[in-house]
C-alpha cells in the first residue's frame, strides 16, 4: 500500500495541478506480473486507474498496461531498466484526446529512490518537441 502526490502541468510553464491519492500493488500470477490499483481525486472528479506490468521473457523487454476511467483505451508500452540508475524507462503511444484518430509518442521514467519511495515521469511528444506533462511521488505506508 502507497500514497503519492502528483503533479500536471496542464500548459507548458504554467503552475502544476497537484493532488494525493494511494495505490495498492499485487503481484499476480505466480509472480510474474505486478497489478497497480490507483485512487485519486482530480479537478474535482473520482479516479480510478489500472496498470499491468510485468518482464517479457521471449521479446527481452518490461510490458506495461494503463487503462483508468477518464477514458476508454487501454495503452500499451515497452520498456528497459538501467540498474546503474535505478530506472525503468517506458515508451508508446497514446490516443490524442484533442485530436481524435490520431496518437501522441509518450515515455515514462520509474525512478526508484529506494524500498520506501519511486518518482514516476511523464513526458508527451506535442510539436515534435517532449515536454514533461506530470511528476508523481510514491511514498510506501508503514
Amino acid at each position: 500500500r502507497w500514497t503519492f502526490a502528483t503533479k500536471m502541468w496542464m500548459e507548458p510553464g504554467a503552475p502544476p495541478e497537484t493532488s494525493t491519492g494511494s495505490a495498492v500493488y499485487t503481484s499476480l500470477m505466480d509472480g510474474r506480473f505486478i497489478q497497480g490499483d490507483y485512487t485519486d481525486t482530480f479537478g474535482g472528479m473520482a479516479f480510478h486507474g489500472l496498470g499491468l506490468t510485468g518482464y517479457d521473457n521471449v521479446t527481452k523487454h518490461f510490458t506495461a498496461t494503463w487503462a483508468d476511467n477518464m477514458g476508454t483505451a487501454i495503452m500499451l508500452m515497452t520498456g528497459t531498466y538501467d540498474p546503474a540508475t535505478k530506472t525503468f524507462t517506458y515508451k508508446g503511444d497514446m490516443d490524442d484526446v484533442m485530436k481524435p484518430g490520431t496518437k501522441v509518442k509518450v515515455r515514462q521514467t520509474v525512478k526508484i529512490l529506494s524500498d520506501d519511495s519511486h518518482v514516476m515521469e511523464w513526458y508527451e511528444s506535442r510539436g515534435g518537441k517532449e515536454i514533461k506533462t506530470m511528476e508523481i511521488t510514491y511514498t510506501r505506508q508503514k
